[in-house]
């Protein structure tokens, strides 16, 4: 089975929504592009060697049309990766799929996951907060990718949901603070559920 590693941008308030642009995610939210003064040299190598090796990327709706609607018209390391590797694209519609290589998953959504990861090794998930949800839910992911910013923001849809069940954690490498106080964080999944224990016993 192939890797399945959730790509996420988040403030300290555990803010997701739209980092990248005004038009990203407008819905009733008023700071769509705040990570774009936070990106730097540092957290954009960063981001550029966390997709090395990604052969499928995993995406919500919503994202896959603003995808679709700029990478296909650029140039450079991530258009030339994300428009050669094949998008697998979660939604309830019946989306147009105009971007080469991309396919409708199926109702049956974990089904479909497993299907993909089984027949990739390295899927990418980017952005789509509300599909992250679900396989945060169904544990349907391998490894976070975490970028903590330091601001926090006070609303928009948050990187961990309601509804996300107990889970543990293992990080994976030391975190990696840049420049702008921006921290890298990778988390693999681990088994079983949060324990707990008692601080006041001698």
């Amino acid at each position: 089975m192939g890797l399945i590693t959730l790509e996420l941008f988040s403030t300290l308030d555990l803010v997701g929504q739209a980092p990248g642009g005004p038009d990203e995610d407008p819905d009733g939210f008023d700071f769509g592009g705040w990570q774009a003064p936070l990106m730097n040299d540092v957290s954009g190598a960063q981001v550029l060697a966390a997709y090395e090796g990604t052969d499928a990327l995993l995406l919500g709706r919503r994202t896959y049309d603003i995808f679709a609607a700029y990478w296909p018209f650029q140039e450079g390391d991530f258009a030339d990766l994300f428009n050669r590797i094949p998008k697998y694209v979660a939604s309830r519609g019946t989306p147009n799929l105009s971007w080469d290589g991309s396919t409708h998953l199926g109702p049956d959504l974990a089904a479909a996951v497993r299907e993909v990861q089984s027949r990739h090794e390295n899927v990418k998930v980017v952005g789509s907060l509300n599909l992250v949800q679900t396989l945060l839910t169904e544990k349907l992911f391998d490894r976070i990718d975490l970028w903590i910013h330091p601001i926090t923001l006070g609303s928009g849809k948050k990187v961990f949901g309601d509804g996300v069940v107990p889970s543990t954690f293992t990080l994976r490498q030391p975190p990696v603070a840049g420049p702008a106080g921006t921290v890298y964080l990778q988390y693999g999944l681990g088994d079983g559920t949060p324990g707990t224990g008692d601080m006041t016993v001698q």
